[in-house]
């Protein structure tokens, strides 16, 4: 017998929430722990307050991925008028989860208090949000769900402590101080609901998804090593450090923008749209100074290079890097500040500094105003 075709169903953009732990952490707070970084440096960082779960003084913890998770997603269900029991599919995106196993988003389901729910989750960094997005939007399109939350959240301080906590700052070495002012935590969340059966035909924007990876031939631009199975515990014992970030700065500064115009390119292409038919790109780390000034050698045009400005949205100066937190965050502040509003055709893109990966969405934001 022929199998029944679903018609698909529009996907409905309805609310966001954000969770920053602590205090914001400026950088003469960061100057007196680990020591300055040359002006020039901190301008290309763009990077002026953070917030971290830990106590930047003494390391201990007071927050947690899963706390700001949670937090994150009771905002964004209470301004989308929902209660947690509505919520049939949770889709997390995290590289640094409370725990290896079980899924950090099944502590977030705990948490909310509901003991069934369908849990997914996507370990990566910045991409990995919006990977989430599209997976849970197509899951909600064929009718397998009917309303979903969408988690990113990152705890990167852990890492950052033990660079300098007991030591004297002006021994820090610089290119580890780079990391320290680079890295905020946070979390943002996304709900998503579901219209009747055949209703996507009512979206004239529609959504498109593209996503990459550029670098499988090159070396990682961010690696966090240590905590894996490359070697047995006891030689990672011996390390330096547990776990610690690498970052190799003059590749990011080399090859991002190059990954932030293929994956515009490619995100434009596959939904037919110009820069300027887009109201919002939100892009974090977009106005940092070390990358927009590479767009025109990236292959990024004059014209298109001036309409990005008028339209890119994020937050980078007042979070940091937060990784899988990143565009749930900058969605969330600029639908605060009015950048993106209902009815604004959205683009999301993500870049990835690990093996240089991409992920760009399109959507039209149903939402209200934050109030």
């Amino acid at each position: 017998m022929p199998q029944h075709v679903t018609a698909l169903r529009r996907i409905s953009f309805l609310s966001t929430g954000a969770q920053l732990p602590g205090d914001p952490i400026d950088n003469a707070t960061l100057e007196r722990l680990c020591g300055p970084l040359p002006e020039d440096v901190l301008t290309g960082i763009g990077v002026r307050h953070r917030h971290w779960i830990i106590d930047p003084e003494t390391g201990e913890h007071h927050s947690s991925t899963t706390d700001m998770a949670t937090a994150a997603a009771r905002l964004a269900l209470e301004r989308a008028g929902l209660e947690p029991g509505d919520i049939d599919l949770l889709v997390m995106s995290t590289a640094s989860p409370d725990h290896a196993l079980p899924a950090a988003g099944t502590f977030v389901q705990e948490r909310l208090g509901l003991d069934r729910c369908a849990v997914v989750e996507v370990r990566a960094g910045c991409v990995g949000a919006v990977q989430a997005l599209d997976y849970a939007r197509r899951m909600l399109a064929d009718g397998t769900y009917r309303t979903a939350l969408v988690v990113g959240a990152e705890s990167i301080s852990p890492l950052l402590a033990p660079v300098y906590l007991g030591r004297d700052p002006f021994r820090v070495r610089m290119r580890d101080r780079l990391t320290v002012y680079t890295f905020g935590d946070g979390a943002g969340a996304v709900v998503l609901r579901a219209g009747e059966e055949g209703s996507a035909a009512e979206d004239p924007l529609g959504h498109t998804f593209a996503t990459q990876c550029l670098g499988g031939g090159r070396r990682p631009g961010m690696q966090v090593v240590g905590g894996g199975t490359d070697a047995p515990l006891a030689e990672q014992r011996r390390r330096h450090r547990l776990m610690e970030i690498r970052l190799d700065v003059p590749g990011t500064a080399e090859f991002g923008p190059q990954v932030f115009a293929n994956g515009l390119r490619d995100v434009l292409r596959r939904s037919g749209l110009s820069v300027d038919d887009v109201d919002a790109c939100v892009l974090p780390e977009g106005n940092a100074e070390y990358f927009s000034r590479e767009f025109e050698s990236a292959g990024i045009g004059a014209a298109d290079h001036s309409a990005l400005q008028k339209i890119i949205v994020e937050n980078l100066a007042d979070v940091g890097a937060t990784g899988s937190a990143a565009v749930p965050l900058a969605l969330d502040a600029g639908i605060a500040a009015g950048r993106v509003r209902p009815g604004h055709k959205v683009l999301l893109l993500a870049i990835e500094a690990s093996r240089y990966l991409y992920a760009g969405l399109t959507l039209t934001w149903q939402g209200p105003g934050h109030v």
